[in-house]
């Protein structure tokens, strides 16, 4: 006769598949979290991320998507878990096993799952997100910036995910064994949470919130800004999303119990719907999950075909190959030095051109924050000397573009992009216009709006205006821009590369500045606040070719061929981080995928077994299967690829009130970059398909 102990170890080595199980998907949530919050935590990550930007807030909203979805798959995996065991549990509690025993080896049992997975996932998730890195530095790119540092803090975040997996667990584990009808234990196997009757209308209805969340959500932080003139906190109106996730659930329910087609033909698929309906609650928040997770996936994957596609387009729409300017004060070359390095690398200049330009206090608006008890608000003060900007003569305009202007005393050309637009940071509306040391003032019309995209943000003012202006201003607030062009630009590298190390090398500390850091600002700071922020984020030239220097250096040349040559290196971090994101959402979609998926052919093994006894071919049965595979995949995939995709138009669109020319190819990018990926989950679930059916014997 064998001991409760051995009989329950048996029973453990006949179940180690459903234990493996639940093993896997507590390693791998954790193991995904941990590679993501290493990545993101990274000093070689947070050094190039400005703070407080886009980018970061991009990260941050795609790993709480993680966080979630790995969660919730985690709870899936507990609950199939205790399914399993239910039946096994309540035939000991009928044969009179006392609940402290099952208690207590059913506690242990588990303690020693989550925590050897969870301490295997975060040891390895380290290792995953340096493999993965040190695989991008050998395939496509490897920089000076580019080896990876790990902050150990970021383990607190892997810590915190771990004790929540291990805590969820043993307090389901607490719960299943407090139960206390036996029956209900013994049936919870056979339980399932079959989906009644859904109305056709929460199709159209899903699809209509799922339209009003996302424009709320992007919409309310700037109407709290702009209209009620107060900052939000971080991650309050992130609410407003809320009825994006209604509308997905009603829409997957109304997928997956109606569909979308006309019903002409009743029987078609009715067992593999029925399956689906009678499951249908667990199979709808997985789907919910993977729909997430795939919006996720992609809005990190649009990162690299939208920032490379609009990168190289601008570059060869520029009117002129090499272009940089400089302060007067600094020791930069000349046309001379620049014609005789021409000559040494080979290079024949075709034009040359340069203009002077001025630097002078232009009025606007400030946002003067005050701190409150509900948050940041702020209110608007018209400021005389608000910051500076430069001022080109109409004549050195002419002379750099070619183009004819004639402007009249007081009256100011604003230089937009060349398509007309302020790129959401330009407004070109000055209407007075100041020398800082003379103390002159000028009001002016700003109505006349030019396009050029290398003087993007300047203005242009009247010749006579230009002279008077600029009378007093030391050669600090005096700089001249330079245009040339040569005659064969892709074969230039070598001589743009020495242009540029001699500019660096010509510039002093005073310039090594970010392109934010504004003097007329900084005057103002300084007298009311003390400090000025930029003046401690000064940049390092021996690091000239960092992202950090290549981005955001104030005196940045722009050479088409050192430009379109090192993109990817100067934003290779950036790609790298993204396409890293990416790899992890979609890991975790194929993986609560193929989980559902055996789960489906686990619970519906006897169905089939059933079908096959009643005479159903095996052509038959492959349909059956198939049909509800493919709804797990397609039905996600359709819906988060489209949700996102539509969002991530709204928002090239709401920028700046318009979808430009390379915006609208850089989407066309992305949707090759889905053909490839949807590919890819094609092959997944082909190989899931093939699984399924070897579990079933089909």
């Amino acid at each position: 006769m064998k001991s409760f102990k051995e009989v329950y170890s048996l029973l453990r080595r006949k179940g180690r598949k459903q234990y493996g199980l639940l093993w896997g998907c507590c390693f791998f949530s954790v193991l995904l979290i941990t590679a993501y919050v290493c990545m993101m935590r990274s000093p070689t990550i947070l050094d190039v991320l400005p703070e407080g930007g886009d980018s970061r807030k991009q990260v941050m909203m795609i790993f709480v998507l993680a966080v979630v979805g790995c969660a919730v798959f985690t709870l899936y995996a507990a609950g199939l878990f205790f399914r399993y065991k239910s039946r096994e549990m309540g035939i000991f509690l009928a044969l009179g096993a006392k609940r402290s025993q099952l208690k207590n080896r059913l506690m242990g049992e588990l303690v020693a799952v989550s925590l050897s997975a969870c301490a295997t996932g975060a040891l390895l998730g380290a290792p995953l997100a340096l493999g993965l890195w040190q695989i991008f530095r050998l395939c496509v790119v490897d920089t000076a910036e580019m080896p990876l540092r790990f902050d150990p803090a970021a383990y607190g975040f892997a810590l915190a995910f771990s004790v929540f997996v291990i805590a969820a667990l043993l307090l389901m584990g607490r719960r299943f064994v407090g139960k206390t009808n036996i029956l209900d234990i013994v049936q919870a196997s056979r339980k399932s949470e079959p989906i009644h009757a859904v109305p056709r209308w929460y199709g159209w209805g899903g699809i209509l919130l799922v339209v009003l969340g996302a424009v709320l959500g992007y919409s309310v932080p700037s109407f709290c800004i702009l209209t009620l003139h107060w900052y939000p906190p971080e991650g309050l109106t992130a609410i407003f999303y809320l009825p994006v996730l209604v509308g997905l659930y009603m829409l997957l329910l109304h997928t997956v119990v109606n569909g979308w087609g006309r019903k002409r033909h009743h029987y078609k698929n009715i067992i593999a719907t029925s399956m689906m309906k009678f499951q249908g609650r667990q199979t709808v928040n997985n789907m919910l999950v993977m729909t997430l997770l795939i919006a996720g996936a992609y809005f990190a994957s649009f990162y690299t075909p939208m920032l490379g596609v609009g990168a190289i387009m601008s570059y060869d729409a520029r009117p002129v190959d090499y272009a940089y300017f400089y302060r007067n004060d600094q020791n930069a070359p000349g046309e001379e030095e620049i014609r005789q390095l021409a000559e040494t690398y080979e290079v024949n200049i075709t034009s040359y051109m340069e203009a002077p330009m001025i630097r002078l206090a232009v009025d606007g608006i400030e946002h003067m924050e005050t701190e409150g008890k509900l948050g940041t608000t702020w209110q608007a003060v018209y400021r005389e000397q608000l910051q500076s900007d430069l001022f080109l003569s109409e004549s050195g305009y002419r002379t750099l573009t070619g183009e004819e202007i004639d402007l009249e005393p007081g009256q100011i050309a604003a230089i937009m992009d060349a398509e007309g637009g302020g790129q959401g940071v330009f407004g070109g509306d000055a209407g007075l216009v100041t020398n800082t040391f003379t103390g002159e003032k000028r009001r002016v019309n700003s109505d006349t709006k030019l396009g050029h995209d290398v003087l993007f943000g300047r203005y242009v003012c009247d010749d006579e205006d230009f002279a008077s202006l600029s009378a007093g201003l030391p050669d600090a607030w005096r700089e001249t821009m330079v245009f040339f062009n040569v005659e064969d630009c892709a074969g230039s590298y070598d001589f743009a590369k020495a242009l540029f190390n001699r500019i660096v090398d010509g510039s002093g500390p005073e310039v090594a500045v970010l392109d934010a850091w504004d003097p007329v600002t900084r005057e103002r700071e300084i007298a009311e606040k003390g400090s000025y922020w930029y003046d401690g984020q000064t940049l390092r030239y021996d690091q000239r070719n960092s992202s950090e220097f290549r981005l955001y250096w104030q005196y940045m040349p722009q050479f088409r061929v050192l430009d379109k040559a090192d993109f990817v290196k100067t934003t290779a971090v950036f790609i790298m981080l993204f396409v890293f994101i990416a790899i992890v959402c979609f890991a975790a979609v194929f993986v609560i995928a193929y989980t559902r998926c055996m789960t489906i052919a686990l619970n519906n093994r006897q169905v089939y077994d059933d079908l096959d006894k009643l005479g159903a071919s095996q052509a038959y049965l492959y349909a059956s299967v198939k049909n509800q595979i493919c709804r797990v995949f397609t039905v996600p995939a359709i819906t988060g690829t489209g949700v996102i995709y539509a969002f991530y138009a709204m928002i090239m669109y709401a920028n700046d009130g318009r979808l430009s020319l390379s915006e609208l190819a850089g989407m066309g990018a992305c949707l090759l970059l889905i053909l490839a990926i949807s590919l890819l989950m094609y092959a997944v679930y082909r190989l899931t398909l093939k699984q399924v059916c070897r579990a079933l014997n089909i």
